[in-house]
């Protein structure tokens, strides 16, 4: 990336009555682009900064990683200072819905809000199809609010790492409270519980067997279960499911910090249960500070990144190694030919890669 190519910056915060933000601003314009040029924008809550700034750690260009690394590095200081609240839901249970009447309760009682969606992507366009800004559109228009959608494609693992770091940038441009939305219907559910403190789900009555499947593979990671659009003829039948669901989270083990999850009924429709649902979320931040098991869950989520970027920096060094890629190509025809089983042409290859080591 060129050092003197310049930015644009001109957002919200740039039409802001406070003269010294206004004057940060004017002074960014002048810088070119690098990282500090980036940490200094998103250290005033310069949102078209942090927008830049994600789409750069986004990028697959490894000529960029370095630029990316180093711009994490001047915002670690100046994180972990936020809750993350993970949502999901089947498509229909209505999140988009929900997160902004959620977020917007948020952001009048003072929190700066971030919403990060890890939005599916059309298998045949590579586009994201959930087009979360233009659903929720008072929430994006709101100073205190920053909604970014990142499409999954047909890398979950990268997209997770991407929205960890993107948690970062958000933390580090000041918002306090990160909403991180999956679509819920596949593993994308388990990557986001695995980087957040609070773990919700919508839940919706009458959805059928389907639902029922995915709700067992989930429900040991709901920290509270919301069963939405409970609200004009449906209400009787939500509240019957919310009987049901509890007498079925007594067959689950308790959790390792002792929250037992309660079951509620909301109406995004309606806007009712949103204030609840905090006053629950807060006590829920508010007892697992105090017994020490927040600062526990911080830790052991980033061991496991740690080891999950071990991981991918390892095969992503194996498989982009020159020799390596020409062995592969012979070894595949003896795959393909059944003259080798995968495990011996994986023990082979993997030989190779440690005699190459050696030698360098």
């Amino acid at each position: 990336m060129s050092k003197n190519k310049q930015t644009k910056i001109t957002d919200a915060s740039s039409r802001n009555t406070n003269p010294a933000l206004a004057s940060s601003i004017r002074n960014l314009r002048k810088k070119p682009i690098s990282p500090q040029h980036l940490f200094e924008g998103i250290r005033i809550g310069n949102t078209t900064v942090l927008s830049q700034a994600i789409t750069l750690i986004e990028s697959n260009n490894p000529t960029q990683a370095k630029f990316a690394a180093e711009l994490l590095s001047l915002c670690l200081p100046f994180t972990n200072q936020s809750v993350r609240i993970g949502i999901t839901g089947v498509p229909g249970v209505g999140k988009s819905t929900f997160i902004e009447n959620f977020g917007k309760l948020l952001t009048s009682i003072g929190k700066k809000v971030a919403v990060l969606a890890i939005d599916p992507s059309s298998s045949v366009t590579k586009g994201s199809i959930l087009g979360d800004k233009t659903r929720m559109e008072q929430l994006v228009k709101d100073p205190n609010a920053y909604i970014r959608p990142s499409a999954a494609g047909e890398s979950l693992g990268g997209v997770a790492r991407k929205t960890r770091e993107s948690i970062i940038l958000c933390e580090a441009a000041g918002f306090d409270t990160i909403l991180i939305e999956t679509v819920g219907v596949g593993q994308s559910e388990t990557v986001v519980h695995s980087m957040t403190d609070f773990f919700l789900l919508l839940h919706l009555t009458g959805a059928g067997d389907e639902l029922q499947g995915i709700k067992r593979g989930i429900i040991e990671m709901a920290d509270i279960i919301v069963i939405n659009k409970a609200d004009g003829d449906n209400l009787k039948r939500a509240n019957r499911e919310k009987i049901n669901l509890q007498r079925a989270l007594h067959i689950w083990p308790a959790k390792e910090n002792g929250w037992t999850p309660p079951v509620m009924l909301c109406s995004s429709l309606e806007n009712k249960g949103i204030e609840e649902l905090w006053e629950i979320i807060s006590s829920f931040f508010s007892s697992n500070k105090k017994n020490g098991f927040f600062d526990k869950k911080r830790a052991q989520q980033n061991e496991y990144w740690l080891f999950q970027a071990i991981e991918e920096k390892l095969k992503q060094d194996f498989f982009q190694n020159k020799s390596i890629q020409a062995a592969l190509k012979n070894e595949l025809q003896a795959l393909h030919t059944n003259m080798k089983t995968p495990f011996e042409i994986a023990e082979r290859l993997i030989e190779t890669y440690h005699h190459l080591l050696d030698k360098s």
